[in-house]
């Protein structure tokens, strides 16, 4: 008995060999904090952690705090060497990292992932291929940086039935909305000074047009309702439209506009919905005071009720955090021979598209300013079924905004209004179109 006790003991101190793929941002977090932290890392997974090779693009470039004799650009041949234990991937992009990280798993890695866009796209072929080969595949800084949301969704939730994510998922958006609201600044000022913080990427496409958002509301739609999801079932639109007169409009009806990621079951529990739009939302909501480039999600379950998840959404310290969360769940499945839950896809509800989708609508137009304009608009928008809840009017020298705000419709009604209103000679301009939600 004491020879079994002290051969699992000397199991247990084996150093678990760990590949880092990409040393950016994040990654350069990664290999910090496991280099400093390397002994607390040991107690609380209960075995050494060693940091066994870190794959670049490029090398010769100066990385402060990264071991040199441990980078190489051979990331193929780091995965594949046969005594890693797990391989974390933070270089983003479907290839080579689906490539990489499937690779990993054939050779019998765990593998910790940030790569939105790869699970948005390939999320149930990964899951499966780790199932396959007896393997974890972890991701919860593929969402919402720091803040734990994929586990409690996929563990703590697990027993309960979601109904609706609604969340802020984007922290460069959160900045620009915010900087619009609180000083009046127009999109491209607002841009600019999140660009100067390094909040926006120089290239900001993928966050202010909504493909950041849209990929993890894809990743938070198939965990949530436990089927599956990709990227191309999300409506997507960014925030580059938003002016500071929708702003303003907004605070006058006691709102506030948020780039929000919106999940969500049908009544009949028959399909699911998933979108990322600018909203306009009430400052009572817990949404609307999340300020800056911090992320919330709102979760809503029929036992749990309502859940809020906020922090830091983003950033190399924040996200690197998550990374190794999830690195120490893990190494502790590693050590007890066991796989953490893997992707829990028991149904097949088919996505709903966005016409059928239905919400509340601002709709802001220019008119002429005389007498029976505001009949003929309610009139096209009581033909399509589209119920009006308040109505506000200002003139000048000729012309009128006139600012509608519906009771909830369907998107394809709302969108034929809208068509008809375009077509009427009292109308000069539809000016905005923004959905209200959260209430």
């Amino acid at each position: 008995m004491h020879e079994m006790d002290e051969r699992s003991r000397m199991m247990r101190t084996r150093p678990l060999k760990v590949a880092l793929l990409g040393c950016g941002v994040v990654g350069s977090e990664v290999a910090r904090i496991m280099t400093t932290d390397a002994a607390d890392l040991a107690a609380r997974i209960g075995a050494p952690v060693e940091l066994a090779g870190i794959a670049v693009r490029r090398a010769g470039r100066v990385r402060p705090g990264v071991p040199e004799h441990l980078v190489t650009t051979d990331a193929e041949a780091l995965v594949k060497r046969g005594d890693i234990d797990v391989v974390i991937e933070v270089v983003g992009g479907i290839e080579p990292s689906k490539h990489l990280i499937l690779a990993a798993f054939k050779h019998g890695a765990s593998v910790v992932s940030a790569n939105k866009a790869l699970l948005a796209k390939d999320g149930a072929e990964l899951h499966a291929a780790a199932a396959e080969a007896g393997v974890d595949l972890y991701y919860e800084a593929a969402v919402a940086g720091a803040i734990p949301l994929v586990r409690p969704l996929r563990e703590s939730l697990a027993g309960d039935r979601v109904n609706r994510v609604l969340g802020i998922v984007n922290g460069t958006t959160n900045f620009i909305l915010d900087k619009m609201d609180s000083t009046g600044a127009g999109y491209s000022e607002a841009l600019e000074e999140a660009t100067a913080l390094g909040y926006a990427e120089a290239d900001p496409t993928a966050d202010v047009e909504g493909f950041d958002a849209a990929a993890k509301a894809a990743i938070l739609a198939g965990i949530a309702f436990h089927t599956k999801v990709t990227a191309a079932d999300v409506y997507r639109e960014g925030l580059t439209e938003v002016t500071a007169a929708d702003i303003a409009s907004a605070k006058q009806m006691g709102c506030v506009v948020k780039l929000l990621a919106i999940c969500e079951r049908s009544r009949d529990g028959e399909s699911v919905t998933a979108r990322v739009h600018p909203a306009m939302i009430p400052l009572s909501h817990p949404l609307a005071s999340v300020r800056e480039a911090y992320n919330a999600v709102f979760v809503e379950a029929e036992a749990a009720g309502r859940l809020m998840f906020y922090g830091p959404g983003a950033g190399g310290a924040p996200t690197a955090s998550a990374v190794l969360g999830d690195l120490v769940a893990v190494c502790r499945n590693k050590l007890n021979g066991a796989t953490g839950p893997g992707d829990s896809v028991y149904t097949q509800l088919p996505a709903k598209p966005m016409d059928e989708v239905i919400t509340r609508y601002h709709v802001s137009l220019d008119v002429d300013d005389r007498a029976g304009v505001l009949a003929q608009v309610a009139g096209v928008f009581a033909e399509h079924g589209v119920s009006i809840d308040t109505v506000r009017q200002q003139g000048r020298d000729g012309d009128a905004s006139l600012v509608v705000v519906t009771h909830r419709a369907t998107d394809a009604a709302l969108s034929a209004t809208v068509d008809k209103l375009r077509a009427l000679d009292s109308v000069r301009d539809v000016a905005s179109i923004m959905r209200v939600e959260g209430e």
